[in-house]
């Protein structure tokens, strides 16, 4: 239980320095644009922009930060220049991150905490009172 808790909390911290990461390569290196959403689903939002030299880019991992974006919808995004397909919705950034990944993790240990508690209180309950060994005498 408490390895799985670990592992996750360490996953989600990983996660956090990741988003902050990406948030500083996209503020080093700033580019606007307007894009449009082409596609929404669970684990992706696909935008298209086009960079000032007339390039068109589909991030093939999405935009970060999606939330309530819907296809069909035109979102102003920033961009890492070096990188164009790393971008972001323009206003967002890693703070959004953190209620998520702090849930999960209180909730981990919450659950981990329990299920701890759980088995020790059962296995107490469980396991029978040993009897006290009879004392030896020096005498036979």
């Amino acid at each position: 239980m408490l390895g799985v808790a670990t592992l996750m909390t360490v996953l989600c911290v990983g996660l956090l320095l990741a988003a902050l990461r990406n948030d500083e390569a996209v503020t080093s290196h700033l580019g606007v644009a307007n894009a449009q959403v082409d596609s929404v689903s669970w684990d992706r939002t696909i935008i298209r922009f086009v960079t000032p030299d007339g390039i068109v880019h589909i991030p093939a991992n999405g935009v970060l930060y999606p939330g309530g974006l819907v296809a069909g919808d035109l979102v102003r995004i920033e961009y890492d220049t070096t990188n164009p397909d790393l971008a972001r919705v323009a206003g967002r950034d890693a703070t959004l991150t953190l209620l998520p990944l702090s849930t999960t993790v209180l909730i981990t240990w919450a659950v981990a905490a329990g299920l701890l508690w759980w088995i020790r209180h059962r296995t107490r309950r469980v396991a029978p009172e040993a009897e006290p060994a009879p004392a030896l005498t020096a005498g036979r």
